[in-house]
């Protein structure tokens, strides 16, 4: 069936509220654990043309970053774990830099490196000592080659480094992580860099759906939860976990040091006892989430500090190991189909990836008039 004319004429309108959203303080995470994606030439052309231009790599993509030259997007790219041992060394660091970073710079805008994804609290009890040397090498590379203004040093996070999440007010790091953690505060304090955290309130509905609202963790209306230390009231858990990790870091560093979610998202398809993965929710996440980052909000301790993103991810991953949910965060299948199509097919039409990107519907553009039937419905 046809779309009648005012349907598209707020569609349209729609889409261009929350593209402007998207050029706030929300981007997005390109995984590649996969071996159906399209080439990332033609990724970059339905990319290219986003109001929002920020994408986050967890590798430096030779092809990734050549296909986005001389584009608007802006990249963090990532050090892979397994080269942490290698960076203690300053010349492996420095090459590293001149051979995945320095050769693009002119054309490719690189301004941030991670080092490490999630290596604290993770299965490898080795890694967590290198991790610091590592980000200071990194760094002081960066120094001798003259770009430490242009390109900054960080590493991200998973939630598994907090020992206490609530109430926000007393949100606190582990006592096994302190050591390692810091060295890494005095880092970001000193250079300006931002803490990284992986945020995902699903999994907390996930672990326990009976006692954990799934309308708190959505965004969807509730009477949320007052922090008896500071009589503030979370509507979502999103926001208390964030303003728990600024009490964390706050309680080892009184610097000013910056929170940045460099994941968060909602699966749309799980195995049966994970609970809450579905197409429904997943949506639901995603729209409410925008919504929110469209008001350049901060969270309830923070209000001044507005909140900085990175949606999980652009593309369902068919390799990723683990539960069937890890397979499902992409807001696309591969093939360019939405994964949200909610019934509405008839106004989705599926990503053309043409060399040319002429015939091509913004991948956001396709993810934000899905929204907006999430809006209407």
């Amino acid at each position: 069936m046809a779309a009648n004319v005012p349907t598209l004429l707020l569609l349209l309108t729609l889409t261009g509220l929350f593209v402007g959203t998207y050029t706030l303080g929300v981007g997005i995470n390109y995984g590649q654990i996969a071996n159906n994606l399209p080439p990332a030439s033609h990724v970059s052309t339905m990319l290219k043309s986003l109001n929002i231009s920020r994408v986050k790599l967890y590798d430096a993509d030779p092809k990734v970053l050549s296909s986005f030259a001389n584009s608007n997007v802006e990249f963090i790219i990532g050090l892979g774990n397994e080269y942490l041992p290698r960076m203690q060394d300053p010349q492996e660091a420095q090459i590293w830099i001149q051979q995945k970073v320095q050769p693009y710079l002119s054309q490719t805008k690189i301004t941030c490196i991670t080092v490490g994804n999630e290596i604290l609290g993770g299965q490898d009890s080795q890694l967590p000592q290198y991790l610091y040397p590592a980000m200071k090498t990194m760094y002081q590379a960066l120094v001798n080659l003259g770009l430490n203004k242009q390109v900054y040093i960080t590493t991200a996070h998973s939630l598994q480094i907090l020992a206490t999440s609530f109430p926000p007010s007393q949100g606190a790091f582990r006592e096994d992580l302190v050591q390692f953690l810091q060295p890494i505060l005095a880092f970001h304090a000193e250079t300006g860099s931002p803490f990284l955290i992986n945020v995902y309130p699903y999994f907390a509905y996930k672990n326990d759906p009976n006692n954990v609202p799934l309308e708190y963790v959505l965004f969807e209306p509730n009477s949320g939860a007052v922090d008896p230390n500071t009589n503030l009231n979370y509507d979502n858990m999103l926001y208390a976990q964030i303003d728990a990790v600024y009490s964390a870091i706050r309680a080892l560093n009184n610097g000013n040091i910056r929170v940045q979610i460099s994941e968060t998202g909602w699966p749309s398809k799980g195995d049966e006892n994970e609970f809450g993965a579905t197409v429904e929710n997943a949506g639901i996440y995603h729209k409410n989430l925008i919504q929110r980052m469209q008001r350049r909000e901060g969270t309830p301790a923070n209000p001044s500090q507005p909140i900085d993103i990175y949606v999980f991810a652009l593309f369902n991953e068919n390799l990723k190991p683990g539960p069937t949910s890890e397979r499902n965060y992409g807001l696309y299948y591969p093939d360019g189909t939405p994964v949200y199509n909610l019934g509405v097919q008839t106004y989705l039409p599926r990503i053309q990836f043409s060399a040319s990107g002429k015939n091509g519907l913004s991948i956001f553009n396709l993810l934000l008039l899905i929204i907006g039937f999430l809006i209407i419905g």
